[in-house]
């Protein structure tokens, strides 16, 4: 089941099928981004910067895959943190901002071979600052993050 949904999932990153992408998600999905140090969470925001990133890359493509078991990134105070999830690794390649970008998508699956967890690394640092400032702007605009003119919240 979990090759099914990494499968699945690569095929409609590919298309830019926002649609096929958001039922491979769990509904309390957590998406841990190379340029936020917490986690975006739930299947709305997931799916908000879903369609950011789609929009943003230009040439992506997927090159590679692992299988295995890895670690959730969640405390274990979370309760699904600290054991071994079955996971894939995704490898991938795209251009943002003139950037080339090499990276991977670590997906991890809960028991129902659903995406409980999306982590995203990437290299070089140059390529990691154009990717942050693009979606940073791609999420103002869609009004899923507040911009930097907002005022501060009391």
């Amino acid at each position: 089941m979990v090759q099914q949904t990494a499968d699945r999932f690569r095929a409609a990153v590919e298309k830019g099928d926002i649609g096929a992408i958001e039922e491979l998600f769990a509904s309390d999905v957590r998406f841990y981004s190379p340029v936020k140090f917490t986690p975006f969470e739930g299947r709305p925001m997931v799916m908000g910067l879903f369609g950011v990133l789609l929009r943003t890359f230009e040439d992506f493509r997927y090159i590679g895959r692992f299988e295995g078991a890895a670690e959730s990134s969640a405390p274990a105070a979370a309760g699904d943190g600290g054991g071994a999830m079955d996971a894939s690794v995704l490898l991938f390649r795209t251009t943002v901002r003139g950037k080339e970008i090499h990276g991977i998508d670590l997906l991890h699956f809960d028991e129902d071979g659903l995406i409980k967890e999306f982590t995203v690394m990437v290299r070089p640092q140059s390529a990691v600052a154009a990717l942050g400032a693009a979606v940073y702007e791609g999420l103002v605009a869609d009004g899923l993050v507040p911009g930097p003119d907002a005022a501060p919240q009391s």
